[in-house]
């Protein structure tokens, strides 16, 4: 299922956005996460120094 995903965003507008991964740590378990987000290829830099 992922290459059909991944074939589709490479094909038009998905070459416009990229998808960023986060690890988010829990507070009260102390585990980790995964966020996933897909934003436009120029705000990776801001997505990624917010958090």
């Amino acid at each position: 299922m992922a290459k059909k995903v991944v074939a589709t965003l490479q094909k038009g507008e998905g070459k416009n956005f990229a998808k960023v991964i986060r690890a988010v740590k829990s507070p009260k378990t102390g585990a980790y996460s995964f966020k996933e987000e897909m934003v436009p290829v120029d705000q990776v830099k801001e997505v990624l120094a917010r958090s």
